[in-house]
């Protein structure tokens, strides 16, 4: 699958890798690239970009009937609170600002360092959570994870990302704010 991932820094470089790894043609690209062309190109799209830039994103292309995955977390510049949650999502932004767009929710409770190991913790694949309203886009981000060697879970409604954004913003904090590290993840169990 030919996959543009909007954003070059660690998450956008880091994802492209693993999908590379995965079997996938992926490319990250800054600011300075065609991103319309890119875009036009792409099976699908990753946003790999701050919260902040979508707005100048969804002028730079035509996103509709694209795949769309939002990466993003809507943390606040210093990194102490969410900009937004609970009554909407980064990711719902993201697909009003891109009609026609197929927007998934998907790999923002995952440090990017994770990306350039084998993506586990002790042993374990650590989870990504995917939520969509298009449930064949949800499918195909969910297959795209496991190619990756992530386990994928299925998060449903995009409206979910409600919850998933938080449970991002909290890892950052686990992380950095609270000592632990970047060698952590959340992870979903089952008995």
């Amino acid at each position: 699958m030919k996959i543009a991932i909007i954003g070059n820094g660690n998450v956008g470089s880091g994802l492209a890798g693993a999908l590379v790894r995965g079997g996938h043609d992926a490319t990250a690209i800054g600011r300075d690239a065609d991103i319309a062309s890119a875009v036009r190109g792409a099976d699908v799209v990753v946003l790999a970009t701050p919260f902040g830039a979508v707005a100048d994103v969804a002028t730079a292309a035509d996103f509709a009937d694209k795949i769309v995955i939002d990466v993003s977390n809507p943390v606040t510049e210093d990194f102490s609170e969410l900009q937004l949650g609970h009554d909407t999502s980064a990711a719902e932004h993201i697909a009003a600002a891109l009609p026609g767009a197929r927007v998934v929710k998907a790999f923002n409770t995952i440090f990017a360092q994770h990306y350039g190991s084998d993506l586990k913790i002790a042993g374990a694949p650590l989870q990504t959570f995917v939520a969509s309203d298009d449930e064949a886009a949800r499918e195909t981000v969910m297959k795209l994870a496991t190619d990756m060697g992530l386990a994928a879970m299925n998060a449903g409604a995009l409206k979910n990302a409600r919850y998933l954004e938080p449970i991002g913003f909290m890892n950052i904090q686990f992380g950095y704010a609270l000592g632990q590290g970047v060698n952590i993840a959340p992870q979903w169990l089952a008995a």
